[in-house]
């Protein structure tokens, strides 16, 4: 089953560029163009990780991000801010809002994938180790 990504990106044309590139690499994508919409989708479709722009109409990426990692049900989502701010204050400020990676525009839509690929990789080789009881591992029933 494909990996659903949601991104969200105010620009038009590189919101396009991205879901063009990231279906192309069999991602089923999600998009919003501002901060509320992000929000509403990630709620309701429970993406398998987020692009998300920090600078956005209504509500900023920053904001998002923390209200994506305070909720039960969005709080383990995995992370991915897209932005032009290039600033030291910017990146952290992104980190601790609780991104889990940080990238610059402009990017390659290679570079990106690779990236997302990467956390989603980690992420099922977190959830496939980790222990549901003491003794019991997650993958210990799952076919090899």
């Amino acid at each position: 089953m494909a990996k659903r990504i949601l991104i969200v990106e105010d620009n038009s044309e590189l919101l396009e560029l991205l879901r063009l590139s990231l279906k192309q690499a069999g991602f089923k994508v999600l998009t919003a163009s501002n901060g509320v919409s992000a929000l509403e989708s990630a709620r309701s479709a429970a993406p398998d990780l987020v692009v998300l722009d920090l600078v956005l109409p209504e509500l900023d990426g920053f904001a998002v991000c923390e209200i994506l990692r305070r909720e039960p049900a969005t709080s383990a989502i995995p992370i991915v801010i897209l932005t032009g701010l290039s600033t030291e204050f910017g990146r952290l400020a992104g980190l601790a809002s609780g991104a889990d990676e940080y990238v610059m525009k402009p990017v390659g839509a290679e570079m990106l994938i690779s990236k997302i690929k990467h956390l989603l990789r980690r992420l099922d080789k977190s959830r496939r180790t980790r222990p549901e009881a003491p003794g019991k591992l997650a993958c210990a029933s799952a076919p090899r």
